[in-house]
C-alpha cells in the first residue's frame, strides 16, 4: 500500500479504537518505552559540566535507533498492515478528544473535579484556576495536541516513513520531558527542544490552515500571524490562534508555573475572556471537523496516487 492510503487507514483505526486499555495495561506503550530510554539517559548524563553536549550525545543515538527500528518495521510490513498499526498507535485523535471531554464532564460536576482532570494534561499550576481558566487550559491543550499529536506525526510519516514518524515521536516525547527552560533541563534538553521546534514548524502552520478552513478560510490570516507571534512557542501559537479566532474566544494570557506567575499576552485579545464548558465542547467539535477534513485530504491523495 502507498503511504497516503496507509495513513488514511491509520487515521480511521485511531478514530475508532483510540488507545485500547486492555492492551496497554498488559504491555508498555511504545511512547512509554521511549520515555523510559530518555529518563535513563537523563539520569546518567544530566550532571556536571557540558550538559548541552551531553544532551546532544543522547539525542543522536536515540534518533538513529528510531530510524533503524522504523526501517526494520517497514521491511516486515505484511502488505502494509504493520505500518497501519504503528502509525495508528502514534496518532492520538481519539484520546485527545476523550481527555478534553473528561475535563468538561469534570467541570460539570464541580470546579475541583475540573481542576484535577485538567492537571493531567497541562503543565501549569491548576490549584488556583477558576472555571474559565480550566476551560482555557483545556482548549489550548486540544489545539496544541491537534498539531503535535495528529498532524505532525502524519506529516513526518508521509515525509520519512516509519523512521521519520518514530524520530518525531521520540523528539516530541523528549521535549515534553526535558525541554524546559529551568536549572535542571535548560542546557541538557536544549537540543531536544530546538529539534522539536524545527520538526513542528510546518505541521503547526498546516494545523492552523486545517482549523481555519471551517470559518472564512481566506480571511483574518494577518490576525492569526500576529497572534501566533505573541506566543511563547514558535509553533503552538498557530493552532491556538486559529481555534481562538474561529470560536471567538481569547486564549493564553497570564498563568502560573511552579509557583511563579507568568504574564503572557492573550491570543485573540478582542475575543470573549469568560469561557464555559460549552466553549470546550465547541473546541472539541472543531478539532474533530479539522481531523475529518485532514483525513479527507489524505484519502484524496491516496486515490490520486
Amino acid at each position: 500500500m502507498d503511504p497516503p492510503l496507509i495513513l488514511f487507514l491509520a487515521l480511521l483505526a485511531d478514530g475508532a479504537l483510540g488507545e485500547p486499555r486492555f492492551l496497554w495495561q498488559r504491555v508498555p506503550h511504545p511512547v512509554e518505552l521511549m520515555g523510559r530510554l530518555i529518563t535513563l539517559g537523563e539520569e546518567r548524563l544530566n550532571h556536571g559540566s557540558h550538559r548541552k553536549l551531553k544532551g546532544i550525545l543522547l539525542l543522536v543515538p536515540l534518533c538513529l535507533g528510531m530510524v533503524a527500528i522504523g526501517f526494520v518495521l517497514q521491511q516486515v510490513s505484511l502488505f502494509g498492515l504493520v505500518e497501519v498499526v504503528v502509525v495508528a498507535i502514534m496518532i492520538c485523535q481519539k484520546s485527545l478528544v476523550q481527555h478534553a471531554r473528561a475535563v468538561a464532564s469534570g467541570l460539570r460536576l464541580s470546579l475541583a473535579e475540573g481542576r484535577a482532570i485538567v492537571a493531567r494534561i497541562v503543565g501549569r499550576d491548576t490549584s488556583g484556576l477558576d472555571r474559565s481558566d480550566v476551560v482555557r487550559a483545556a482548549v489550548e491543550s486540544v489545539a496544541e495536541s491537534f498539531s503535535d499529536g495528529i498532524v505532525a506525526p502524519a506529516f513526518w510519516y508521509l515525509a520519512g516513513g516509519l523512521p521519520g514518524l518514530l524520530v518525531y515521536k521520540l523528539v516530541n516525547t523528549a521535549d515534553s520531558m526535558v525541554g524546559y527552560k529551568n536549572e535542571r533541563f535548560g542546557d541538557f534538553g536544549w537540543s531536544f527542544a530546538r529539534l522539536d521546534d524545527l520538526l513542528n514548524w510546518i505541521p503547526a502552520r498546516l494545523s492552523a490552515v486545517l482549523i481555519k478552513l471551517w470559518k472564512q478560510p481566506l480571511a483574518d490570516w494577518k490576525r492569526i500571524l500576529a497572534d501566533a507571534g505573541k506566543h511563547r512557542s514558535p509553533n503552538a501559537g498557530w493552532p491556538e490562534a486559529a481555534v481562538a479566532l474561529v470560536l471567538g474566544i481569547s486564549l493564553s494570557g497570564p498563568r502560573t508555573y511552579d509557583g511563579e506567575a507568568r504574564d503572557y499576552p492573550y491570543i485573540n485579545e478582542p475575543g470573549r475572556h469568560q469561557l464555559t464548558e460549552v466553549d470546550l465542547d465547541n473546541a472539541i467539535l472543531l478539532i474533530r471537523k479539522a481531523w475529518a477534513g485532514f483525513s479527507g485530504l489524505v484519502l484524496l491523495a491516496a486515490l490520486l496516487i
